[in-house]
């Protein structure tokens, strides 16, 4: 109850003070509204700097992977299974 009487009376207060200093808190706004803006756009500015790098980096990875067709792929899987094949057979022929 204590916090809802002194709500009330800060926001009682809150508006008549701003009545009264209606002038100032205008010059107040006219100075915050663009320091406001230049923090939030430098903010943004850098983020989207950072972010730039980012795929700048993923860009040069992927510059040096290995790029092998599915056919490739799939000669060298049968060349593997043809010497796992002929060193089964050696093995047999040796017992």
């Amino acid at each position: 109850m204590k916090t809802l009487i002194g709500g009330a009376a800060a926001a009682i207060l809150g508006i008549i003070l701003l009545v009264v200093w209606w002038k100032e808190f205008l010059m107040l706004l006219a100075g915050a509204i663009p320091f406001a803006l230049l923090s939030g756009g430098a903010l943004a500015v850098y983020l989207g700097f950072d972010e730039l790098k980012d795929t700048w980096k993923t860009k040069k990875d992927d510059d040096f992977s290995p790029s092998v067709d599915k056919q490739e792929i799939d000669k060298y899987k049968k060349e593997v299974d043809d010497l796992k094949k002929e060193v089964d057979d050696l093995k047999k022929e040796k017992k």
